[in-house]
């Protein structure tokens, strides 16, 4: 089972059918839709501020979702796919937009609806993505718009994955909220 821990009378709330392996962290005011995902010593850390998930969000291994009490909130919408060992601070994502592998989002960044930062990116404080755009680069900058689907086909991945490890465990986290 994961680290679900409440902090000053916060605790974490997840709809149907999420799966957080047992080395994931879930601290806080955290609130999650159904069919969600943390992996394997991803950390999802609401102590100071609200961290807000649609659902089908998938946090791959070793990510990191924080906040500071001044910067908060993050959002981040439906079919969103965070990267192994990204980091998202204090800012926005949109539905269907992918975080790849070691990316960096700072506070009060914002990341559009199907768009794509590549593995690496650091996306500093403030700046829009736009809607099926794909930035890299350190500081990230705008390389061009994402094909049809680009970004979305890759939550329905861990939502299958995540299916398979809860039949294979037995210990679907069926909501609490």
């Amino acid at each position: 089972m994961a680290l679900i821990k409440s902090i000053k009378g916060l605790t974490p709330k997840w709809g149907r059918e999420c799966y957080f392996s047992e080395n994931a962290t879930i601290v806080g005011e955290v609130t999650m839709g159904d069919e969600c995902s943390v992996w394997f010593n991803a950390v999802v850390r609401g102590d100071v501020a609200p961290i807000t998930m649609g659902n089908a969000v998938n946090v791959q291994d070793g990510a990191c979702i924080h906040v500071t009490n001044t910067t908060g909130p993050t959002v981040i919408g439906n079919n969103v796919s965070i990267g192994h060992n990204a980091t998202v601070h204090a800012c926005t994502i949109r539905d269907g937009a992918l975080v790849g592998m070691g990316a960096t989002l700072l506070d009060h960044c914002e990341v559009g609806e199907g768009a794509v930062v590549a593995a690496g990116a650091l996306v500093l404080q403030g700046t829009k993505i736009g809607a099926h755009e794909i930035w890299g680069g350190v500081p990230a900058k705008f390389i061009k718009k994402t094909s049809p689907g680009q970004a979305e086909s890759f939550g329905a991945h861990y939502v299958e994955y995540s299916k398979w490890y809860l039949e294979e465990d037995g210990n679907a986290e069926n909501g609490n909220s």
